[in-house]
C-alpha cells in the first residue's frame, strides 16, 4: 500500500496543504481527505490528488455532506486532483 505524504504550501491567502493519495483505494482516499480537513483551520485548502476512479463521486461528496466547498477538480488520464477548501462550520472530526 501506498502511504499518504503531506505537504505544507503558502499561497499568500490561507495555509495550503496537499494530500498524495495516489494508489489508494476507495475509501481510503475520502477517509485521509476527511481526517486531514478536520485538523485544519477554516478557510485553509487542501489539494487532494488521487488515482481511485470512485474518488470523482466520493469527494465531491463529502466536501459537500461535510460543509466544505470544491474549489477546482482536474481529472487528468487516471489522476484526479481536487481543490478543497476548508468550511467555517464544519464539524470536527470526533
Amino acid at each position: 500500500m501506498t502511504s499518504s505524504h503531506m505537504r505544507d504550501t503558502d499561497d499568500g491567502e490561507a495555509t495550503s496543504r496537499e494530500l498524495d493519495l495516489r494508489g489508494l483505494k476507495c475509501p481510503l482516499p475520502v477517509l485521509y481527505a476527511r481526517r486531514e480537513l478536520a485538523r485544519m483551520a477554516p478557510g485553509a485548502r487542501l489539494r487532494v490528488r488521487c488515482t481511485d476512479p470512485m474518488a470523482a463521486i466520493d469527494i465531491p461528496h463529502m466536501v459537500h455532506e461535510a460543509g466544505h466547498r470544491l474549489a477546482g477538480s482536474v481529472h487528468s488520464g487516471p489522476l484526479l486532483t481536487f481543490d478543497i477548501v476548508r468550511g467555517d462550520d464544519a464539524p470536527p472530526l470526533g
